[in-house]
């Protein structure tokens, strides 16, 4: 285990826990799509590798594969659905300032596992179809604060209904990019800068992952074929149970045909290019958009106060992991 925990106990009882759960998840995603626009969709739990749908993550997570029978080509259990739902948008025929949002469950085989990573992935993906004058940070930041408007709603609803928990959110985020966080703690790791800002500021939107800094790598590793890394982010809390910052979602304005080759290039991954999903971005096929996913456990984790994510979801865990986590009394699912 990770983080230390001795001294931790449960404000919620395991039946309480049950309970807590539906109620933060079902009034989470009501209030997203409000305050979005969006509407709520079916996802697909695998799409062909042909498509180039599936998410390649940081690009050497393995994703799961398998075979059909009367199918030809290769089926991958999805690892996110950021490029599914761009594609979703057109099909649907939706309109500027429309969008979706849905529960997208993924298995990602190479996570390493600790208290807040899983090998099992919950989370809210959502989507959006924005205009050619909307592709700008403030744009973003707008969408940011609109998310952090709910997570302060959920806050005070959960905190109604079980009063033991405590308040955790600051009255506003904190925007920072990865390039003014390494100037403000040159001589720190990345997640040691994490650490330092989230500690003092308790909520922070970190943008412009993805684009290199002073020795020429990422604050933090992205696809080069969805997010725009200089329109995109990640919104961390500071998590007290943990004492650690606490990434509850990744998002971004999306490439257009331009950043998708500038980014596609850097990776030097231009083999990606003849798939559909890449040709339609490249031949304007695909609508504009601003999407991210927002990861369900992470959320309950967070404001149900607890100290492993095994606490909110069931997955597998390594026996060590079981039998240590059992004599601090808790119990995972």
């Amino acid at each position: 285990m990770f983080f230390d925990i001795k001294n931790y106990k449960s404000k919620l009882s395991l039946s309480d826990t049950f309970v807590a759960i539906k109620y933060l998840k079902d009034h989470f995603e009501e209030e997203l799509g409000k305050e979005l626009n969006l509407k709520r969709v079916s996802a697909p739990l695998f799409v062909l590798k042909e498509t180039g749908l599936n998410d390649d993550l940081n690009g050497s997570e393995r994703p799961v594969s398998f075979n059909v029978n009367n199918f030809s080509g290769t089926f991958e259990i999805v690892q996110s659905l950021a490029k599914w739902k761009r594609n979703a948008l057109k099909k649907y025929n939706f309109n500027v300032n429309e969008g979706i949002y849905t529960d997208m469950n993924a298995i990602r085989r190479d996570e390493l596992i600790d208290n807040i990573h899983s090998i099992y992935v919950d989370q809210w993906d959502w989507e959006k179809i924005i205009s050619p004058e909307q592709r700008n940070l403030d744009y973003l930041f707008i969408t940011v604060n609109q998310i952090y408007q709910v997570l302060l709603r959920i806050e005070k609803i959960i905190n109604a209904k079980y009063p033991q928990l405590s308040k955790k959110l600051p009255l506003y985020i904190t925007f920072i990019s990865s390039e003014e966080l390494e100037n403000k703690y040159p001589s720190l790791s990345r997640k040691e800068r994490e650490y330092q800002f989230l500690k003092v500021h308790r909520a922070a939107f970190i943008y412009h992952i993805g684009t290199p800094l002073k020795d020429g790598l990422p604050h933090d590793g992205r696809a080069a074929d969805y997010d725009d890394w200089g329109l995109n982010g990640d919104i961390l809390v500071f998590d007290e149970i943990l004492d650690a910052p606490l990434e509850l979602s990744s998002m971004g304005i999306r490439v257009n045909a331009e950043s998708l080759l500038k980014q596609i290039k850097a990776k030097h991954e231009e083999f990606k290019l003849n798939s559909p999903y890449h040709q339609d971005i490249l031949n304007n096929r695909l609508p504009l958009t601003v999407g991210g996913g927002i990861g369900q456990s992470r959320l309950c984790l967070f404001f149900l106060e607890k100290a492993h994510v095994g606490e909110v979801q069931c997955s597998l865990w390594p026996e060590e992991d079981i039998k240590g986590l059992e004599k601090l009394g808790i119990i995972l699912l």
